[in-house]
């Protein structure tokens, strides 16, 4: 492979500030719904006393997830030595630090009162995973800049894979905990599972590796540089290997739910009766987010031929969107069954027990969730423009240490 040159984007075109511009115009409307909420009360939004976590949420914790997948692109050049993905591994540790920083924007600006973060990252209560997840998110931001730094000083070249061992078995750590957020409570019978953590590293593989190809590709078109077909069709491939994982894992915690009698009813309600939550598990998560893109990753065709390409970016693009619907259905659909007080018993009251609760998201969460996609795009953009995260060429000739033996042999 020959040397690789990193250079920064010039960013002085029309199209380069107009996009700027559009990001801020979402950025300024999530601060003005943050705003709205917070002055008003969360009874503005479609949030409720049983479901407490609504659409920014989801932005949130697939942002955050996603963030964790991102990194991998950098892992598997430096951890695991391929060296066809070593030149995508600053921009790799850029987008993952840009996603989980829009995540965590959003979870803090939906918490109502965002002032009392203070109080979560002063006083600690180890017996809730949250006060993990501070510092699992503080210090992936720190192990992320460090690597990122091993990578760019050339002096410290020789530290890069300890660095991206650290920071690949923190990302492990990271989303396992935010998985056991889920996991770990039991009260919702549609969370207490032990596999919600595998469940939510596979998802971060997925949904960061999608997210990866459309930015990295989106990036490399808007900015004149030249893609390899070769290095396009191997993530394409990955992402399949991923997307099946993601499937495995699902089909695996539904089993698992099917064969515990305590969990046939929320099962029931998923899988059968649950209106918009079984709609999106079925249509959303697993055809258009699972079944379709494996398709179009694993048909038949010749790597960078044009059907390859755009099956890919069209892979990617459903991969998110069914990531979005398997959010959705964890989180609010999950929230929306109702809590079994006593276990064979049945309530019955002025409260709503035993009743799903409704839900429909309002527009000023919208925004909010928004936003934190419009600053990622943005932290990224400033990124590529100040800082030299992109390679001049990411050409099968200049990246691929196969291809003249590929060309001589054809």
């Amino acid at each position: 492979m020959k040397r690789i040159i990193y250079s920064e984007i010039e960013g002085r075109s029309p199209q380069f500030y107009a996009l700027a511009a559009i990001l801020g115009v979402f950025i300024l409307a999530a601060l003005a719904s943050a705003y709205y909420m917070e002055h008003n009360g969360h009874y503005v939004t479609g949030m409720n006393n049983q479901i407490v976590w609504g659409t920014p949420h989801i932005f949130a914790i697939f942002l955050i997830v996603a963030a964790s997948g991102a990194l991998n692109v950098a892992s598997i050049g430096t951890v695991f030595s391929k060296t066809i993905y070593k030149p995508l591994g600053r921009f790799s540790a850029l987008l993952a630090i840009a996603m989980l920083v829009g995540g965590l924007v959003v979870l803090v600006l939906d918490l109502g009162r965002p002032d009392r973060l203070i109080v979560a990252m002063t006083h600690y209560n180890f017996k809730s995973i949250f006060a993990w997840n501070i510092f699992l998110y503080v210090g992936f931001l720190v192990i992320v800049v460090a690597y990122l730094w091993v990578q760019m000083e050339r002096r410290m070249n020789g530290y890069a894979k300890t660095a991206g061992m650290v920071a690949f078995l923190w990302r492990l750590i990271l989303t396992t905990g935010t998985g056991s957020i889920f996991g770990f409570l039991v009260a919702r019978e549609a969370y207490d599972s032990a596999i919600m953590a595998p469940l939510f590293i596979a998802m971060s593989f997925s949904f960061g590796l999608a997210a990866y190809i459309l930015v990295l590709l989106a990036t490399c078109r808007g900015s004149n540089r030249e893609i390899g077909d070769r290095i396009v069709y191997k993530l394409g491939r990955l992402l399949g290997v991923f997307v099946s994982l993601v499937l495995y894992f699902t089909v695996v915690q539904h089993l698992a739910n099917l064969y515990a009698a305590e969990h046939i009813g929320v099962e029931k309600f998923i899988l059968l009766e649950g209106g918009v939550y079984t709609l999106l598990f079925w249509v959303g998560q697993v055809i258009i987010g699972g079944i379709i893109p494996l398709f179009l990753v694993f048909r038949p065709a010749k790597a960078g031929s044009q059907n390859s390409n755009r099956g890919i970016i069209l892979a990617s693009t459903l991969v998110i969107i069914g990531g979005f619907a398997q959010v959705y259905v964890i989180v609010i659909g999950g929230q929306a069954y109702p809590l079994n007080m006593f276990p064979g018993m049945e309530v019955s009251s002025s409260f709503n027990d035993g009743v799903i609760a409704s839900y429909a998201p309002s527009l000023p969460e919208i925004g909010l969730g928004l936003g934190g996609v419009a600053l990622t795009g943005l932290i990224v953009m400033i990124g590529i423009k100040l800082l030299r995260f992109l390679p001049e060429s990411l050409a099968d000739s200049e990246i691929d240490p196969h291809h003249a033996i590929s060309v001589k042999s054809n």
